[in-house]
This record gives C-alpha cells, sequence and structure tokens, in this order.
C-alpha cells in the first residue's frame, strides 16, 4: 500500500513563551502534551484501520505539515509504527515550518538517496531581501524487490486570495516534470508522486506533469475519483480532491514486482465527522483555533499495489 496524509498540524508542543524566540514556529492555540500524544495515537490509528480493511500497512507513506523532526521522532515510538518503521526529512523554509516527509518500512524499502527540491520566490519591489518561500518537494531514491523507485513527496502553495499561488505551483510542477525526466533518463525506475497539490487532479497543471516524456507517463488514478465526487478534503460547500498519489506506467505492468490495482480515498467511519452540519467530512483536529479532538481535515488517500513474489 502507497499512502499519502495531510496530517493537519502536526505541531510540537513548545511553551508559548518560546514561539518570540523561535519565530518560524507558530504554535497552536490550547495545544498541549496530552493533546499531541492524542493525535500521535490517531495517525497510528489510522493504519491501523487502513490494515483492517486492506489486510497490511502501507510500505510507504508521504505525509504533509508536520513541523520539524520532532513529531516524527516520536511518532516512530508509537504503535504500530514501532519497531519497523523510519523517516526522510528536511527542514524547509516554509514560514509556519511545517514540511514534508517519508516514513517508510524498513523490512520492504530500502532508502538509498535522498534530497529536496527547494523554491524561493523574489517578491518585486525596492527591497532586494523580500523573497516568498514555499515547502520543498522531498525526493527518495528507493529500491524494493531489487527495483528502484523514484519517489516525490509535496505539498504545493495553497489556494488563497483568488488562488494567488496558481504561478507558483505552476512552475513547481514543470520543475518537478524536469527533475522526473532527468532522474529516470539518469537510472531507470518507477515513479511515484504523493501529495497534497491543492489543486483538484483535472488542473492543466497536473494533467500537463503526466507526459514526462516519450519514455515516461505517469497515471493519476484519482482523476475518475474526483469526477465521481469523491473527495479527500472540503473548502465551506465545497468538496476538493487535493490529495493525490500518481504512478508511472510501468507500475501497472505485469512483469513489476510492484504493480497498480486500485486506489481510493480512505474514509473509514471513526475519522468522519459525527457533526449533522459536517457529516461525511472528516474528523478535524481543528476548527479555526476550536480544538475538536478529531484526526485530520484531510482523508488519507491510498494506492493498493498488487506484490510479485521475487
Amino acid at each position: 500500500i502507497l499512502m499519502f496524509y495531510n496530517v493537519e498540524n502536526l505541531f510540537y508542543p513548545i511553551d508559548h513563551r518560546e514561539v518570540k524566540e523561535k519565530s518560524k514556529f507558530i504554535g497552536l492555540k490550547s495545544w498541549n502534551k496530552a493533546r499531541y500524544l492524542e493525535k500521535l495515537y490517531k495517525i497510528g490509528d489510522v493504519l491501523e484501520q487502513i490494515k483492517f480493511q486492506h489486510g497490511s500497512y502501507p510500505m510507504l507513506m508521504g505525509v504533509s505539515e508536520v513541523q520539524g523532526e520532532q513529531p516524527l521522532k516520536d511518532l516512530m515510538k508509537t504503535p504500530p509504527f514501532s519497531p519497523f518503521y523510519d523517516f526522510v526529512h528536511f527542514d524547509g523554509l516554509d514560514e509556519r515550518g511545517i514540511d514534508v516527509a517519508l516514513i517508510y518500512n524498513t523490512l520492504e524499502i530500502q532508502v538509498l538517496h535522498s534530497e529536496t527540491m527547494t523554491y524561493i520566490f523574489e517578491i518585486p519591489d525596492d527591497n532586494s531581501e523580500n523573497y516568498d518561500t514555499t515547502r520543498d518537494i522531498l525526493y527518495c531514491k528507493v529500491m524494493y524487490q531489487e527495483k528502484i523507485l523514484h519517489v516525490y513527496v509535496l505539498h504545493l502553495s495553497s489556494k488563497r486570495e483568488h488562488d494567488i499561488n496558481k504561478p507558483k505551483r505552476d512552475y513547481i510542477l514543470q520543475e518537478l516534470k524536469k527533475n522526473i525526466e532527468t532522474r529516470v533518463h539518469e537510472e531507470e525506475g518507477g515513479v511515484i508522486v504523493l501529495g497534497d497539490f491543492n489543486t483538484n487532479p483535472d488542473d492543466e497543471g497536473i494533467v500537463d506533469l503526466l507526459n514526462v516524456s516519450d519514455e515516461t507517463n505517469l497515471l493519476n488514478p484519482f482523476l475518475n475519483i474526483y469526477r465521481n465526487r469523491v473527495y479527500s478534503t472540503f473548502h465551506y460547500s465545497h468538496g476538493l480532491l487535493f490529495d493525490q498519489i500518481l504512478v508511472s506506467g510501468d507500475l501497472f505492468k505485469e512483469e513489476s514486482p510492484l504493480r497498480f490495482e486500485y486506489a481510493e480515498v480512505f474514509t473509514s467511519e471513526k475519522i468522519k465527522s459525527t457533526d449533522k452540519r459536517f457529516r461525511g467530512r472528516p474528523f478535524r483536529t481543528y476548527a479555526g483555533t476550536r480544538y475538536l479532538g478529531g484526526y485530520s481535515d484531510h482523508f488519507p488517500v491510498i494506492v493498493k499495489m498488487e506484490v510479485n513474489a521475487p
């Protein structure tokens, strides 16, 4: 199973007096150690629910909205992550201090190399130091049963203020496309892109990304899911499928050690809201500044792969 999960502000609980000293790190209202530990438990519980329904835990799991390395270390101590999972993470330049990470099952996956793709955008004015940063894309070259997989985890800029960030997303997707083409040219292998794209699967930037080159194409199984009005998150009354997993065409071939089987938005009853106004939507941790105690404001998405024996 491949999985992506926007875990909604997995912040380490720091003393609010420290926030002024660590201006990059922003706290959550009424966030404390007990609520933090409950959040870690709930992320682990989502994996337990996936295993119950699908028979196995994810072997690769991209996550977003993680504030630094410490929450990932603590998550690895939480069942079922302990003792078989590890993670890859780099501190990025995001103004809220939230990053992406790749969590992997060490019994199945070997990480051979990892790095980040960083983007800094200048804001045109008289101040040359005025610039805007966004979240890095994490790249990992991994091996599964002697097959190389090029794995990317991303969380693109949000839609806000009449989608002011669309040019940034389009630019980053174009750069990602070039990077994928270079990687597979240098070393053949499957490609997996897991992320919160902050736009739906029919967006022209994502559609263009699929045609990497004549030799490599990506497929987005979440396009048909979106057309069937299945969503991973909501903004007011609008259903959105920002969370997606793209896989390369070679992972659909019979001879591949991993072969695409199906994709879905994972929506077990436990992670849905029970509020009548928001029935069927994700059970959030926060609604604005009000603590609800839920799982996340996004549903996880998964791709089930059929495993061929080596």
